[in-house]
């Protein structure tokens, strides 16, 4: 069940690892929450996953409305197509939905990347995350922290398993890939190491007219030191126009389109730094090295912030965003030397513990 960039990216991994093992068939119910080419129709020719057998084409909404939608979307494909599990990603309102209409249809579920917090129920993916974990079959924890979140929260321990960060691992698998494929930073006349890499979407930074401004007003006052490359997400191009916020920039601050992921990959890895709101981004940034600042309040990836690679810069204010950023601005780690995220073979161990879970349930 995908329906936004981090779940096909997620996804794509564990989709080979399932076709390799041959015991269980799989097919994927794409629900069209990412409706821009960019951002949901690349993703499955790059990283090489098979076309949906069904694209709902939900598109964009309302929680309630997109939510309800997927719900009615999913229920009708279960009803005429049964199927023996649902694989169900992230925190997204795909994951909320599939989630729903699994356990009123009887139909079990593996919610991989569970037991993620961030203790802040005013973020939509919070409470999504939240349910999904309560009607799992199957808890894939992505970290030991989460591990143990779910086990505060009294899961079954036959329930919970470790398998570490499938995102992670498709970072790792393509980013060199995209070194040899990509030629984003021509295109945009950038050099290694020389620009800030950004992206916002999230609806606490761009419905709220003060965040918003705060982040845009930062991107103005950062590419006073170096270029900004900020990929524009729909919404948040959206609201900054509702807002009144202006979209003329200097020439330093580059508005693009999203990209696909292995431009993505490409203008990450190079980048100075990251400024994101992003979950997955977060992780992205830490496995290929770039030291990242979250402008929100909190974050799911607390081991990130643990180890340095990350730093808190809630948009409360334009200078605690550039205050981050100064102080990030000399960080630099090794991604090797942390193992918080799994051995590299995560889709491999979701995989034959999926396949066992099929099996005893035709026993």
């Amino acid at each position: 069940m995908l329906g936004a960039r981090p779940q096909f990216i997620k996804a794509s991994p564990l989709i080979h690892a399932i076709q390799q093992d041959g015991r269980f068939q799989h097919e994927i119910l794409h629900t069209g929450q990412h409706f821009d080419a960019n951002m949901s129709g690349i993703f499955f020719e790059e990283m090489d996953i098979p076309e949906p057998i069904v694209n709902l084409g939900v598109g964009p909404g309302s929680h309630a409305i997109q939510t309800g939608t997927m719900m009615l979307g999913i229920e009708k494909h279960l009803q005429n197509s049964p199927a023996d599990l649902l694989l169900i990603y992230g925190d997204t309102n795909s994951t909320l939905a599939a989630a729903v209409v699994g356990v009123r249809l009887g139909i079990p579920n593996a919610h991989v990347e569970a037991g993620l917090r961030s203790f802040n129920r005013t973020m939509p993916e919070e409470t999504n995350r939240i349910v999904a974990d309560q009607f799992a079959d199957l808890l894939f924890a992505p970290t030991e922290v989460a591990q143990n979140q779910l086990r505060f929260e009294g899961f079954p321990e036959d329930k919970i398993f470790f398998v570490g960060d499938l995102m992670v691992d498709a970072v790792q698998g393509q980013v060199a890939r995209a070194a040899k494929q990509s030629k984003v930073l021509d295109q945009l006349g950038l050099k290694p190491g020389e620009y800030y890499l950004a992206t916002f979407h999230r609806q606490e930074n761009t419905d709220d007219p003060q965040r918003l401004g705060n982040i845009w007003d930062a991107m103005r006052q950062l590419s006073k030191q170096a270029n900004v490359v900020l990929p524009l997400h729909p919404r948040s191009r959206k609201r900054l126009l509702q807002h009144g916020l202006s979209m003329v920039t200097g020439d330093r601050v580059q508005i693009i389109e999203p990209q696909g992921y292995l431009d993505t990959m490409q203008l990450l890895s190079n980048a100075r730094l990251l400024l994101t709101d992003s979950g997955g981004m977060q992780k992205e940034a830490f496995a290929v090295g770039v030291p990242c600042v979250t402008m929100r309040g909190e974050t799911e990836w607390v081991e990130l912030v643990n180890a340095g690679a990350n730093r808190l810069a809630e948009p409360l204010n334009v200078d605690t965003v550039l205050d981050a950023v100064n102080h990030m601005e000399d960080v630099s780690f090794d991604p090797t030397q942390f193992s918080f995220y799994g051995s590299g073979n995560t889709a491999e161990h979701i995989c034959c513990i999926v396949g066992n879970f099929l099996q005893q349930l035709q026993v």
